[in-house]
C-alpha cells in the first residue's frame, strides 16, 4: 500500500510517472510543499525539476538510466518534512533528495539527510543557516546575505532612501533572518529606520501596523514575508500608502501579482539571480519550453528548480554508480561541489559556506544578484 500510495502522488505531478518504473531508474527523492502556505512556491519548484528531468530523460538519460522523481509533500510543516525525509531515505533509498521549498522545514528536515549521509540539493531555501547543517546540505539558491544588500543598495541609489520602516514575520526562521539581515544592511549603508513592525502566520488584517508605520513618514517599507507579503500590499494600498516595497525571497514570484492583483503589487524592489527579462540564449530558451509546457512565464523558483535538477544531474554523469546506495551517496556528495553550469539563471558554481563561527560546512551558490522592481503586472530589470 505505501508503494501504490507513492506512485499515486508522483502520477499527479509528474508527466514521467507513466512510465514504467525499472530497477535500473536512478531515484532522487522530491520533498516540497504541495500543500500549505509554501505550495505559493512548491508548484513552481516541482514544474521547473520536472522539465529538467524529462529533457535529460529525452536525451537518453544517465549512464543509460532515466532518473525517477519520487515525489513527497512536505506540508509545509516541519514535522511532515522530517517524515517525508525518512520515507525517502530510508524506505525509497534515493540517491539524493531536492528538497524543502521554505527554509524553517529545512531547519528540521535536513539534519536527517545530514545524519543519514544524503545530499538535500534546495533550490529555495534562503536563510543563512540551513547549510551549516553539514557537508551533505547544498543549495543553488543564492543567500539573503549576499541578494538583500545589493536589493537594499539599488533601491537606496535610485529612489535616494533616507529612511525605511521594517514590517516582518517574527515567527519564521526565514522571515527572522532576512529581518536581521535587512537591519544590518539598513544600518550599514545609512539608512535610518522609523519603526519596526511585526506579524504572525495566518494574519489576515495588517491595518494597524500599516498605519503606524505611515505615521513616521518613511520613504519605503521594507518587508521579510511569505504568504502574508500580497495582502500586506493589499492593504497599504487602500491606506493610501504608495510607498515602495523592498523585499527579499520570499516576495520575489509571480504569485504576487495574483495575491496583490493590480497596481497593488506595483513598486516591489527584489533580488534574484534570475529575471524574465535577462535575454541569455539559455534563459531565453528555458522561458519558452516553459511556456509551452506550462501556459505560464517561469518565476526564479521555477528557473533555480530547473537548474538544480541539470546540475545534480552534472555531478551523476561524473560518478559510477555501484548499485550501493550508501557508496553512490557518498560519490555523489563528494562530486557536487565541483559542478559548474549554465542555465536559466546564468553561469553557477558552489562556494563553501561558513558557519557562525567561521568554520566550513556545506555549500552555498556563488552567483551574483540582479534587481527588479514589480510594474503593471511583471518583474522588470532596473537599469
Amino acid at each position: 500500500m505505501k508503494r501504490f500510495s507513492q506512485l499515486l502522488i508522483a502520477a499527479a505531478f509528474s508527466t514521467a510517472a507513466f512510465a514504467p518504473v525499472h530497477a535500473a531508474d536512478i531515484k532522487i527523492g522530491v520533498g516540497q510543499a504541495l500543500t500549505g502556505g509554501g505550495a505559493l512556491y512548491g508548484k513552481a519548484i516541482v514544474n521547473g525539476f520536472e522539465m529538467a528531468v524529462d529533457e535529460i530523460n529525452q536525451a537518453g538519460g544517465l549512464h543509460g538510466n532515466a532518473i525517477k522523481l519520487v515525489m513527497e509533500d512536505t506540508k509545509s510543516e516541519k514535522g511532515a518534512a522530517i517524515n517525508a525525509y525518512k520515507r525517502l531515505i530510508f524506505g525509497d533509498k534515493v540517491l539524493a533528495i531536492f528538497g524543502t521549498t521554505v527554509s524553517n522545514t529545512a531547519q528540521a528536515a535536513d539534519p536527517t539527510a545530514q545524519a543519514a549521509k544524503t545530499v538535500a540539493l534546495s533550490s529555495s531555501n534562503t536563510a543563512y543557516d540551513i547549510t551549516s547543517i553539514g557537508d551533505y546540505i547544498f543549495r543553488n539558491a543564492v543567500i539573503e546575505a549576499d541578494v538583500l544588500p545589493v536589493t537594499v543598495a539599488v533601491a537606496k541609489e535610485k529612489l535616494s532612501l533616507k529612511k525605511v520602516a521594517i514590517l516582518y514575520g517574527n515567527d519564521d526562521d526565514f522571515t527572522v533572518d532576512e529581518y536581521d539581515i535587512f537591519k544590518e544592511t539598513l544600518t550599514e549603508q545609512g539608512i535610518e529606520i522609523t519603526t519596526e513592525e511585526t506579524f504572525v502566520k495566518g494574519d489576515v488584517d495588517f491595518k494597524a501596523q500599516l498605519t503606524k508605520i505611515k505615521s513616521t513618514d518613511p520613504d519605503a517599507i521594507v518587508i521579510a514575508a511569505l504568504a502574508e507579503g500580497g495582502p500586506i500590499m493589499v492593504q497599504a494600498r487602500q491606506l493610501g500608502i504608495d510607498l515602495p516595497f523592498i523585499g527579499g525571497n520570499g516576495m520575489n514570484s509571480d504569485k504576487i501579482f495574483t495575491t496583490a492583483p493590480g497596481v497593488a503589487s506595483n513598486d516591489l524592489w527584489v533580488g534574484s539571480p534570475w529575471s524574465l527579462d535577462n535575454d541569455t540564449p539559455e534563459n531565453k530558451q528555458f522561458i519558452a519550453d516553459y511556456n509551452a509546457r506550462y501556459k505560464v512565464n517561469p518565476d526564479q523558483f521555477a528557473a533555480q528548480a530547473y537548474d538544480a535538477a541539470h546540475i545534480l544531474a552534472q555531478a551523476i554523469r561524473g560518478i559510477q554508480l555501484s548499485g550501493d546506495v550508501a557508496a553512490d551517496r557518498a560519490a555523489l556528495r563528494d562530486a557536487l561541489p565541483n559542478v559548474t553550469w549554465t542555465g536559466a539563471t546564468g553561469p553557477f558554481k558552489f562556494k563553501r559556506h561558513l558557519d557562525r563561527q567561521g568554520q566550513p560546512t556545506g555549500y552555498d551558490a556563488d552567483q551574483t544578484a540582479i534587481v527588479s522592481v514589480t510594474r503593471d503586472g511583471r518583474f522588470v530589470l532596473v537599469d
